[in-house]
């Protein structure tokens, strides 16, 4: 009788789903993750075009799409875009780089642990957007101020997720390097950097997104260009489709570089197991 049912079952699905049954997990993933946007908008353009949704405040696909193409033709799009990139890659070097290194020495070091994971603990829950005053008075309304901002955003995750990734090591690997008297550099290098890399990889996809928050957040106040002045500017002209093509600029951003991140993940990290 069951069997009869699962054969009722399958018979009564689509052509369309039977291939996708049929397909690798991997591609039925990658085709599933590019048919929900699609999905996504065409219910989106078929609500604003039978009038179930206020296009005022939410334009059609369609509409946001001809906004897309003119800030392309004109190069607003392209310059506002480049110059967040600018600031994000700087900021994420800044912080980055202090952040693994010392993740990776809070792990090894108990005494150095215990010394800086408390300001750690105390400092992480403050909303970055609350300090931006602070960090503009101290840094000015320049490149410095925004660069910073992507700094401090980028750090928590990286640090954290670093700490964590040493802590997880196997004790063994470390008492192999001890008894070969390995020195800080090589226990750093050989033993801490490869096992914390699963978790140090994490981070680094939480900080280019909290990244991408704060950088749309600093270029709304004291700035002439970037994607979150160009958002914060069609705010105040009202131009809802601009802010809609700077948001999902900002969007498509944060999914190149998770794809980005992806596949760097399966080249340093072969044997890291994928569910």
């Amino acid at each position: 009788m069951q069997w009869a049912e699962r054969a009722w079952v399958t018979a009564s699905w689509g052509p369309t789903t039977r291939r996708m049954l049929k397909m690798g997990p991997g591609r039925r993933d990658r085709l599933i993750s590019v048919l929900s946007p699609l999905l996504l908008l065409g219910i989106w353009e078929l609500s604003a075009r039978l009038g179930l949704i206020d296009t005022r405040f939410f334009p059609a696909p369609i509409t946001i799409l001809h906004t897309l193409i003119g800030l392309m033709d004109s190069g607003v799009l392209w310059i506002n875009t480049w110059t967040s990139l600018q600031r994000l890659f700087w900021g994420f070097l800044l912080g980055g780089i202090p952040a693994l290194v010392l993740g990776v020495v809070m792990g090894l070091s108990r005494l150095i642990r215990a010394a800086i994971d408390p300001l750690i603990a105390a400092t992480y829950p403050i909303p970055k957007s609350a300090i931006l005053p602070l960090i503009l008075l101290i840094f000015g309304l320049g490149e410095g101020s925004k660069i910073v901002m992507v700094a401090i955003g980028v750090f928590y995750p990286i640090c954290i997720n670093a700490v964590a990734g040493v802590l997880e090591i196997n004790k063994i690997y470390l008492d192999v390097g001890k008894n070969f008297q390995a020195g800080r550099w090589q226990m750093f290098r050989t033993i801490a950097l490869p096992g914390a890399l699963p978790f140090i990889m994490s981070g680094i996809k939480l900080g280019v997104g909290m990244g991408l928050i704060l950088i749309a957040i600093a270029e709304m106040i004291g700035a002439k260009s970037g994607l979150g002045y160009m958002i914060w500017n069609a705010w105040e002209i009202l131009s809802v489709d601009t802010m809609y093509v700077g948001l999902i600029m900002i969007a498509v951003i944060g999914y190149l570089f998770s794809l980005i991140l992806n596949e760097l993940e399966r080249w340093i990290i072969p044997w890291k197991v994928e569910h």
